[in-house]
């Protein structure tokens, strides 16, 4: 890859990736209600943290939950960066001219 198509790979992972400051603030203030889970599109988990919230005795499975989460997040936000690198660089490559042959 040319220094252009970095840029531009790296750009594209800044704009459409997760960004782990953000996704540990929804944890820290959202994270009862599965908001950290939302942003990180697992809504299944999500709606089910929220769900359970609303109890009592849910209440206290969804916080220790929640600090499961607060290990786990980390990995997260990594593993979707990285699968959406690696689908763009793809992309990218897929799109480039093959190499010309070289004539001897």
């Amino acid at each position: 890859m040319d220094a252009r198509q970095l840029m531009l790979l790296e750009s594209e992972v800044k704009s459409q990736g997760k960004n782990m400051f953000l996704a540990y603030v929804l944890w820290y203030f959202l994270g009862l209600l599965g908001g950290h889970r939302f942003y990180m599109q697992k809504k299944g988990s999500a709606v089910a943290m929220l769900i359970l919230s609303i109890t009592v005795i849910g209440l206290i499975v969804t916080g220790i939950w929640i600090i499961v989460d607060a290990f786990l997040l980390h990995t997260w936000v990594k593993d979707h960066n990285r699968q959406l690198e690696y689908k763009l660089v793809h992309e990218i490559l897929g799109h480039q001219a093959p190499p010309a042959p070289s004539s001897f």
